[in-house]
Protein backbone atom coordinates (compact mmCIF):
# COMPACT_ATOMS: atom_id res chain seq x y z
CA UNK A 1 0.00 0.00 0.00
CA UNK A 2 1.62 3.35 -0.90
CA UNK A 3 2.81 5.02 2.29
CA UNK A 4 0.25 8.21 1.66
CA UNK A 5 -2.45 6.46 2.12
CA UNK A 6 -1.01 4.49 5.50
CA UNK A 7 -0.62 7.89 6.78
CA UNK A 8 -3.81 9.19 5.52
CA UNK A 9 -5.33 6.35 7.51
CA UNK A 10 -3.43 7.07 10.46
CA UNK A 11 -4.64 10.30 10.40
CA UNK A 12 -8.09 9.62 10.09
CA UNK A 13 -8.07 6.79 12.78
CA UNK A 14 -6.29 9.46 14.77
CA UNK A 15 -9.30 12.03 14.66
CA UNK A 16 -12.09 9.27 14.95
CA UNK A 17 -10.64 8.33 18.29
CA UNK A 18 -9.48 11.16 19.52
CA UNK A 19 -12.40 11.69 22.28
CA UNK A 20 -10.27 7.85 23.62
CA UNK A 21 -7.11 9.90 23.19
CA UNK A 22 -8.52 12.86 25.49
CA UNK A 23 -9.33 10.63 28.31
CA UNK A 24 -5.80 9.07 28.09
CA UNK A 25 -4.23 12.40 27.72
CA UNK A 26 -6.16 13.68 31.21
CA UNK A 27 -5.60 10.24 33.29
CA UNK A 28 -1.62 10.78 31.58
CA UNK A 29 -1.00 14.53 32.77
CA UNK A 30 -3.07 13.59 35.75
CA UNK A 31 0.21 11.21 36.78
CA UNK A 32 2.55 13.59 36.03
CA UNK A 33 3.17 15.35 39.45
CA UNK A 34 3.28 12.03 41.00
CA UNK A 35 6.55 10.72 38.54
CA UNK A 36 4.96 9.82 35.33
CA UNK A 37 6.83 10.30 31.95
CA UNK A 38 5.77 10.53 28.51
CA UNK A 39 7.07 10.25 25.01
CA UNK A 40 5.73 9.40 21.36
CA UNK A 41 6.59 5.84 20.64
CA UNK A 42 6.08 5.73 16.97
CA UNK A 43 6.11 2.22 16.92
CA UNK A 44 2.96 1.99 19.16
CA UNK A 45 1.98 5.18 17.22
CA UNK A 46 0.98 6.52 20.51
CA UNK A 47 1.75 8.90 23.21
CA UNK A 48 3.45 6.35 26.23
CA UNK A 49 2.72 7.50 29.94
CA UNK A 50 5.66 5.28 31.57
CA UNK A 51 5.92 4.57 35.40
CA UNK A 52 2.21 5.96 35.82
CA UNK A 53 1.30 5.47 39.16
CA UNK A 54 -1.63 3.71 39.38
CA UNK A 55 -3.21 0.46 38.68
CA UNK A 56 -2.15 -3.31 39.41
CA UNK A 57 0.71 -2.67 36.71
CA UNK A 58 0.92 -3.56 33.45
CA UNK A 59 -0.41 -1.06 30.76
CA UNK A 60 -3.87 0.54 29.49
CA UNK A 61 -4.62 2.04 26.18
CA UNK A 62 -6.87 4.89 25.64
CA UNK A 63 -6.91 5.73 22.09
CA UNK A 64 -3.63 6.99 21.03
CA UNK A 65 -1.92 7.02 24.34
CA UNK A 66 -0.62 4.04 26.32
CA UNK A 67 -0.63 4.28 30.38
CA UNK A 68 2.15 2.13 31.66
CA UNK A 69 3.20 1.27 35.39
CA UNK A 70 6.33 0.42 34.34
CA UNK A 71 9.13 1.77 32.87
CA UNK A 72 9.38 0.22 29.39
CA UNK A 73 6.95 -1.47 26.74
CA UNK A 74 9.57 -3.79 25.64
CA UNK A 75 9.11 -5.62 28.70
CA UNK A 76 8.00 -9.68 28.19
CA UNK A 77 4.13 -10.66 29.91
CA UNK A 78 2.36 -13.52 29.04
CA UNK A 79 -0.94 -13.37 27.33
CA UNK A 80 -4.53 -13.44 28.02
CA UNK A 81 -5.07 -17.22 27.53
CA UNK A 82 -1.67 -18.22 29.36
CA UNK A 83 -2.90 -16.28 32.48
CA UNK A 84 -6.15 -18.35 31.77
CA UNK A 85 -4.32 -21.26 31.43
CA UNK A 86 -5.39 -22.45 27.92
CA UNK A 87 -2.30 -22.66 26.11
CA UNK A 88 1.73 -22.54 26.57
CA UNK A 89 1.74 -19.66 24.39
CA UNK A 90 5.36 -17.93 24.86
CA UNK A 91 5.62 -14.19 26.61
CA UNK A 92 4.76 -11.66 24.05
CA UNK A 93 6.11 -7.81 24.07
CA UNK A 94 3.98 -5.96 25.75
CA UNK A 95 4.35 -2.56 23.35
CA UNK A 96 3.04 -5.23 20.45
CA UNK A 97 -0.19 -6.12 22.65
CA UNK A 98 -1.06 -2.55 23.14
CA UNK A 99 -0.48 -1.46 19.65
CA UNK A 100 -2.99 -3.92 18.36
CA UNK A 101 -5.46 -1.86 20.22
CA UNK A 102 -4.24 1.37 19.13
CA UNK A 103 -5.36 -0.24 16.39
CA UNK A 104 -8.75 -1.40 17.38
CA UNK A 105 -9.14 2.53 18.32
CA UNK A 106 -8.51 3.93 15.66
CA UNK A 107 -11.03 1.34 13.57
CA UNK A 108 -13.84 1.60 15.74
CA UNK A 109 -13.48 5.37 17.45
CA UNK A 110 -15.83 6.54 20.47
CA UNK A 111 -17.90 2.88 19.94
CA UNK A 112 -14.59 0.87 21.38
CA UNK A 113 -15.11 1.71 24.91
CA UNK A 114 -18.38 0.36 25.11
CA UNK A 115 -17.62 -2.26 22.13
CA UNK A 116 -15.17 -3.40 24.87
CA UNK A 117 -16.61 -3.50 28.05
CA UNK A 118 -19.73 -5.02 26.01
CA UNK A 119 -17.41 -8.16 25.18
CA UNK A 120 -15.83 -8.74 28.32
CA UNK A 121 -13.39 -5.89 29.53
CA UNK A 122 -10.43 -6.91 30.88
CA UNK A 123 -10.39 -10.57 30.11
CA UNK A 124 -9.07 -13.96 28.41
CA UNK A 125 -13.23 -13.77 26.85
CA UNK A 126 -12.62 -10.96 25.42
CA UNK A 127 -12.18 -11.22 21.47
CA UNK A 128 -10.20 -8.12 21.66
CA UNK A 129 -7.93 -8.85 23.90
CA UNK A 130 -7.39 -12.61 22.35
CA UNK A 131 -6.40 -10.50 18.79
CA UNK A 132 -4.42 -8.04 20.82
CA UNK A 133 -2.42 -11.17 22.25
CA UNK A 134 -2.18 -13.14 18.63
CA UNK A 135 -0.61 -9.95 17.17
CA UNK A 136 1.94 -9.28 19.55
CA UNK A 137 2.76 -13.21 19.04
CA UNK A 138 2.70 -12.90 14.64
CA UNK A 139 2.35 -9.81 13.97
CA UNK A 140 -0.73 -10.31 12.56
CA UNK A 141 -4.47 -10.02 13.43
CA UNK A 142 -4.82 -7.40 15.58
CA UNK A 143 -8.54 -7.59 14.86
CA UNK A 144 -11.11 -10.17 16.67
CA UNK A 145 -11.77 -12.86 14.28
CA UNK A 146 -9.16 -12.53 11.65
CA UNK A 147 -6.52 -15.21 11.43
CA UNK A 148 -8.30 -17.21 14.35
CA UNK A 149 -11.23 -19.74 14.17
CA UNK A 150 -13.45 -19.89 16.48
CA UNK A 151 -13.74 -16.06 17.60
Amino acid sequence: MPRAVVVLQRLLGAAWTLPNTLIGLLAGAAGLPFGARVAWRGAELALVFRRWPWGPGGAITFGNVILHTGHDLDVACSTYEHRAGRCEHPLVRLGDHERAHVYQYMLLGPLFLPVYLLCGGVSVRNPFERAADRYALTGRGWWPGIGAPGE
